[in-house]
């Protein structure tokens, strides 16, 4: 298995979907950096700005669960395309805004494309690797999710800096567009594979149950938990989740089946990508603001300066597909969990005499964990699913990376603001948050000690023939005939 290549069909079909959904994953960090700029501009206050985010944050969120009725209605490649077109609009409408209210909705019409987007991308590319070098193929998918954050800000400091603010929606739609026709040429055609009818009951709690909980989180990076606006959200949006998880576990035919939280796989996956929130990008959300408040860089320079970051995690992210592949999960997970923390310790200790390139060489390690974590989280989850199994698991990975990075981020935030209030010296309230970070990561890598290891990759590896066969069938417009099933897909199945 060390020495085979994915089918050029796999990597055909990743590029396009990678090309398509980049300025989806940019544009959930470049806006952050324009919140002032936006409101003097639009004649406002930054609370009513805020909305910018948070809207399209929403949107994102209560959108995702639709993506497994919708790929099994009408195709992953018709969603694709409808959802992509849907965030094109959004940007259009964003860029051309004359005031708040008119540039929140076309944010949330952006939300609302690159919702469907993000988990359809995933569930094509695992379909097309018919189940088989499950590290290799989500190398590829798990770079724009790996570099949003780290490049988005970036790239929204040199638009303020050289270019009017509406051009961090305008370049979309050259990008989107581009997308499209890429899409539409190169995509392979997938039929339906059922028509199944929507879950009317179980999205009316699931969907608002979910951006409760992400504005939850969202205020609670400003004002701490302890506040009216922070706990009624909460609480409403945990009563909904738990009411539609009442209303999966009795349904056969639910938004997301939550029976693959019986498969060890899935569930384990799940929750330490829902862990890796607080290591991961909680950290994402200290370093920007201490390149700002505390070395007193731009907006532009603090970007600048994390691109050893983004570097770090290019380098890391195909050798730990191909690593995932040969040893499994467990180990390449724990051992990025490891560097991550040991990257983000010397940020406990630096003071204004740390040279720029000290600064750079930890990031740059930490950017090779960070790598080396992501990737072979989301291909553990996939492992020893059948076909139609697969855009469930998409939508409760991408469930448990917003709700895991929102609630990291709020708790960063509040541990950050009260070490703040506790001491005049920021630099460190600063030193106090990223020991806490450290400490995160520590516990990641004990929470990723349940993580599948080799074996469980070369007995789900066993039965990929028949998830290729099926991968090929959906191809060719027919979906393999049940009499064909192999005793590994029927074990799964009746596993979960």
């Amino acid at each position: 298995m060390a020495d085979e290549r994915l089918d050029p069909k796999v990597l055909k079909t990743a590029g396009v979907l990678v090309a398509g959904v980049l300025a989806v994953v940019f544009d959930t960090t470049i806006v952050g950096v324009a919140l002032h700029s936006l409101a003097a501009d639009l004649h406002t206050t930054v609370a009513t700005v805020q909305w910018v985010t948070t809207g399209y944050l929403l949107a994102l969120g209560m959108t995702v669960p639709l993506s497994t009725w919708a790929t099994a209605r009408f195709g992953g490649k018709r969603v694709w395309l409808f959802s992509l077109a849907v965030f094109l609009v959004g940007s259009a409408a964003s860029g051309a805004a004359w005031n708040a209210p008119a540039l929140i909705a076309g944010r949330v019409v952006q939300g609302v494309g690159g919702g469907l987007m993000l988990p359809v991308m995933t569930t094509l590319v695992v379909r097309a690797a018919g189940g088989r070098l499950l590290g290799r193929a989500t190398s590829i998918v798990a770079l724009p999710a790996l570099l949003g954050p780290i490049l988005g800000p970036l790239a929204g400091g040199l638009i303020l800096t050289h270019l009017d603010w509406r051009w961090m929606f305008w370049i979309n739609i050259p990008l989107g567009l581009a997308g499209l026709l890429l899409a539409a040429r190169f995509l392979d055609r997938d039929e339906p594979s059922s028509r199944p009818r929507l879950d009317v009951a179980g999205f009316a709690l699931l969907a608002p149950g979910i951006a409760a909980v992400l504005l939850g989180f969202s205020r609670a990076s400003d004002e701490g938990f302890a506040h009216d606006g922070v706990l009624v959200p909460l609480i409403a949006g945990a009563v909904l989740v738990a009411g539609f998880c009442r209303h999966a576990v009795r349904r056969t035919d639910a938004l997301v089946d939550l029976r693959l939280f019986a498969h060890r796989p899935t569930s384990s996956g799940s929750a330490v990508l829902f862990f890796s929130g607080f290591a991961l990008y909680g950290a994402l959300f200290l370093l920007p603001l201490y390149y700002q408040q505390v070395r007193g860089t731009s907006p532009l320079d603090a970007g600048i300066a994390l691109i050893p970051q983004g570097i770090g995690t290019l380098l890391s992210r195909s050798l730990a597909g191909g690593l995932t592949d040969r040893f499994g999960a467990r180990i390449i997970t724990v051992v990025g969990f490891l560097i991550v923390g040991a990257a983000t310790l010397p940020f406990a200790f630096v003071d204004a005499h740390t040279t720029t390139w000290t600064l750079a060489s930890w990031l740059l390690l930490r950017g090779i964990g960070l790598g080396a974590v992501t990737v072979p989280v989301m291909a553990v989850v996939y492992l020893g699913l059948a076909r139609e199994q697969v855009a469930h698991a998409s939508a409760l990975v991408r469930i448990a990376q917003q709700i895991g990075g929102s609630f990291g981020t709020a708790v960063l935030a509040v541990l950050l603001q009260h070490a703040a209030t506790s001491s005049d010296d920021l630099a460190a309230a600063f030193h106090r948050a990223f020991w806490w970070a450290t400490g995160f990561a520590a516990l990641a890598a004990l929470l990723a000690l349940a993580l599948p290891g080799r074996d469980a990759a070369v007995e789900a590896d066993a039965g990929r023939p028949a998830l290729q066969a099926s991968a090929e069938g959906a191809r060719a417009g027919a979906e393999p005939k049940k009499e064909s099933e192999t005793g590994s897909e029927k074990s799964t199945r009746d596993r979960v």
